[in-house]
């Protein structure tokens, strides 16, 4: 099994965010100019140590992959993000690629929306807008991201590198473009990209070319699913506030139904929820949230992956969305316990599966074996 976490690279400045939301800014500011808006709301956000680090700085990048490889994190996927020639938040990634650090596995995930003044991906109060240009444009930017294709870090499912697209509704010749790189793709060495669709909160169209398609949460549920019992309505001073209930959006999670057509879907997991540090009332945020509840809802999923998706691989939001409130870091309130539960939760889908391949084995031994074997695992 194989657990990638979502990566956001906006903990640095920018000349950009320095226009547009005032000097210094980071993902770092929205986190702790928070406030909570009811009883039991816990925010602001702040990490252990009162690590505020900056992601151009390699120590930093190093602390992270260190963290997450020896809590049983398989990888990152990094988000990318791509403006028709123009690149954003792009120096992390980029100095992973020219220092060849950290030693750890990654992919990329374009987040093809435009940048909004009210963080919500809209056409509406657009600080950088997206223009998906055509095939001179497609090729110039696979140039950009061919190096990470390249490098033996990038992980691959069939032999292809690894590309998540964030709303591919969005891309007017989307089949067209897929087709585009998977040629460019195999001119230069590489058997073709493996391109995964992210199912989130927005429409789902037909389109062809896909690989696969991830369920990226708790925003596909949001989206999908039968909301009765997720929310409920706090009237704070400037809005009506949602409060969802953690136990509902899981339970509605595991118990759905992944196929659809005969596509292959990756399933998510998600932390927590509260990104009300960017939306403020008129944002969202989570009651009943545990590091226990987080492990075993976890194992769950992990064990519907194989059994129910035929997946190796999970994709969890996220490891560092502190203003969205899901997050794996260490922070004050629970320190390292969330990447414990994902140890122990990786710890307990293995014996899981020891234990079932163990009694399927059983079935063609003596009767006697049988119950030795059984009462071996048991004490165990």
């Amino acid at each position: 099994m194989k657990l990638i976490a979502f990566l956001l690279p906006q903990f640095h400045r920018i000349p950009e965010n320095d226009l547009w939301w005032g000097d210094g800014f980071t993902e770092w500011t929205n986190t702790q100019k928070n406030k909570p808006l009811y009883a039991g709301h816990q925010q602001p956000k702040e990490p252990l140590g009162n690590y505020y680090y900056d992601l151009t700085d390699a120590a930093a990048r190093r602390w992270q992959a260190k963290l997450a490889k020896s809590h049983g994190i398989y990888g990152f996927c990094y988000y990318h993000y791509w403006f028709k020639g123009k690149r954003l938040l792009e120096k992390p990634f980029q100095s992973v690629l020219e220092l060849g650090e950290p030693d750890f596995p990654f992919c990329l995930s374009w987040a093809n929306e435009p940048w909004t003044r009210r963080w919500d991906g809209g056409d509406q109060y657009v600080l950088m807008p997206q223009d998906y240009g055509d095939e001179h444009d497609w090729e110039v930017h696979f140039n950009e991201v061919l190096v990470a294709f390249l490098d033996y870090r990038y992980i691959r499912i069939n032999n292809k590198p690894v590309f998540l697209i964030y709303r591919p509704g969005s891309i007017p010749r989307c089949e067209d473009m897929i087709r585009f790189w998977n040629e460019l793709a195999r001119k230069n060495g590489l058997e073709g990209i493996y391109f995964v669709r992210t199912l989130g909160g927005f429409a789902i169209p037909n389109q062809a070319g896909f690989d696969a398609s991830v369920e990226y949460e708790p925003h596909y549920t949001f989206a999908h699913s039968d909301t009765t019992g997720l929310w409920n309505v706090i009237h704070t001073r400037e809005d009506m506030h949602h409060v969802l209930d953690y136990d509902v959006i899981w339970h509605t999670i595991l118990n759905r139904s992944p196929h659809r057509n005969g596509e292959q879907i990756i399933p998510g997991a998600y932390v927590n929820w509260d990104n009300t540090p960017r939306l403020g009332s008129r944002g969202q945020s989570t009651i009943g949230v545990s590091p226990d509840k987080f492990r075993r809802y976890l194992t769950r999923q992990m064990e519907r992956a194989i059994q129910v998706y035929d997946s190796e691989f999970v994709f969890i939001n996220a490891w560092n969305e502190w203003a969205e409130g899901t997050y794996l870091e260490p922070d004050k309130q629970n320190g390292y316990r969330y990447l414990e539960s994902v140890k122990r939760a990786l710890e307990d889908h293995l014996a899981d599966t020891t234990l079932r391949h163990s009694r399927s084995e059983a079935m063609f031994l003596p009767s006697w074996k049988y119950r030795s074997n059984n009462n071996e695992l048991r004490m165990k």
